[in-house]
């Protein structure tokens, strides 16, 4: 039976970007079953930002992940994955920094209701957004980002990466991550970054 991963995502992230991608490959050469869970940067800094109601720039921002929630709630957590990386792609890869714009075109194309972006614009979902978000919190801590791997019973920040590793690489990457979590005192291994993701 394929091992469980949970990855906690906030779309705008270029570092959850370049995990996300990790854990793919990794899904390609381990026995592993990705689940995808909604992460919100505004809800984690909004003691330091202005609301969303507030300051419009704020708000666009929050409509990937809102967007990545109305699309769980209405299409279910299979179609969450589809979803952030027709959005990542959009703001990643193409560089479209229209979050609303970026949402749209990800909607579309994975065939989501054109109504789930008028959600996004709201806070009408923000308390399942904020249930996800404190559920992947919970498991790391309060002084953390985003993402969240949790695997075998423990949860990281991380890991923070800024290329992408592939195939067998990916793996055993994958299989140090994995050696760590089973020690179970085992907390944090960091260094300074020295390049910002190369997204390509």
């Amino acid at each position: 039976m394929a091992e469980r991963v949970d990855f906690w995502f906030d779309p705008l992230c270029p570092f959850a970007w370049a995990t996300s991608r990790w854990i793919l490959e990794v899904e390609k050469v381990r026995d592993i079953e990705v689940h995808w869970n909604v992460m919100s940067l505004g809800v984690l800094n909004e003691d330091k930002n202005p609301s969303p109601a507030e300051d419009a720039e704020q708000l666009a921002r929050w409509i990937p992940a809102r967007a990545s929630t109305a699309v769980e709630l209405a299409h279910g957590e299979e179609k969450v994955g589809e979803f952030y990386t027709a959005v990542g792609t959009e703001i990643h890869h193409r560089g479209n920094r229209d979050f609303e714009a970026a949402a749209a075109q990800a909607l579309e194309s994975i065939g989501a209701d054109s109504s789930l972006l008028e959600q996004a614009k709201t806070d009408t979902n923000d308390e399942r957004m904020r249930a996800s978000h404190h559920e992947g919190i919970s498991r790391v801590g309060q002084d953390v980002g985003t993402p969240v791997v949790a695997f075998k019973g423990t949860a990281f920040f991380g890991p923070v990466i800024t290329r992408v590793p592939e195939g067998e690489e990916a793996g055993k990457v994958f299989d140090g991550a994995v050696a760590l979590a089973e020690y179970p005192y085992f907390f944090e291994l960091k260094r300074s970054r020295t390049e910002s993701p190369q997204l390509g």
